[in-house]
């Protein structure tokens, strides 16, 4: 299938490993052209290197802490002089925030709020009105599960995220833009081989997941790519799990 992608422009966060670097690549090999970033500039580098040498255009590269104060207007301005224009924003950069004590200060929750919620939506808001002038957008955010065993901040930051992108979604519509959420799973990752054993990622894909293993990121990727097509044109403010049917709720 043809995505229609090539020549496009996106900006991907998070992009340095994961799930973020995976969507990158991935849509470098659909023919898009990016800029990436994150706070490790040498992984960004190892990055764009791999893209290169699978043929796609050299990125440009945008290392930035997302908690900085500016850092949503600093990487906007970046990636609209390297690019000429934000086709497409994916919102990857984020980071679970698990709070297992029953008071948590505030300053662990205004960490986790603006890495997960404010840092997505201002990116959003200091893109979407170019994307509206061209009448073509993409936004797609990459969230989180909605059934959290305890509290756990980027959760609700990213039911927030969930709100924002749907009402966002019915307010651009009509200008050819769409906006679109994508909550994870057990997806491999560096995360993920940090806070989970092989003992208990075994036991989870065994009991806990149909498909009876954690995911892989390119299976995000290539739903990213998708979404972000011009054949998703009539999909927009959904909220579409990848996670091997761990969700036990229907919608």
């Amino acid at each position: 299938m043809d995505l229609q992608l090539s020549g496009k422009t996106a900006l991907v966060t998070g992009a340095s490993a994961g799930i973020g670097g995976a969507i990158a690549l991935a849509l470098a090999g659909e023919g898009v052209r990016l800029a990436i970033t994150a706070r490790r500039s040498d992984k960004l580098r190892e990055l764009a290197d791999q893209i290169a040498a699978a043929g796609g255009a050299e990125p440009a590269l945008i290392e930035q802490d997302m908690l900085a104060d500016d850092a949503a207007s600093r990487i906007a301005k970046a990636a609209n002089a390297a690019l000429g224009a934000v086709d497409i924003l994916v919102n990857n950069a984020g980071g679970s925030r698990s709070f297992k004590e029953l008071h948590v200060g505030e300053d662990a929750w205004q960490e986790a709020i603006t890495l997960n919620f404010h840092r997505p939506r201002q990116l959003g808001d200091a893109l979407i009105d170019a994307m509206i002038a061209r009448k073509w957008g993409r936004i797609i955010n990459i969230t989180g599960k909605s059934e959290p065993e305890h509290i756990n901040g980027a959760f609700c930051a990213k039911a927030g995220l969930h709100s924002w992108a749907k009402g966002l979604s019915r307010m651009v519509g009509k200008h050819g833009v769409t906006v679109n959420c994508i909550p994870p799973g057990r997806i491999h990752s560096e995360q993920i081989f940090r806070n989970y054993t092989p003992e208990y990622r075994q036991w989870q894909s065994e009991h806990e997941i149909p498909v009876g293993r954690y995911g892989e990121p390119q299976e995000i990727a290539d739903l990213v790519c998708f979404l972000v097509s011009p054949r998703a044109s009539y999909i927009t403010g959904a909220v579409i799990p990848v996670d091997g049917g761990l969700r036990r709720y229907q919608f």
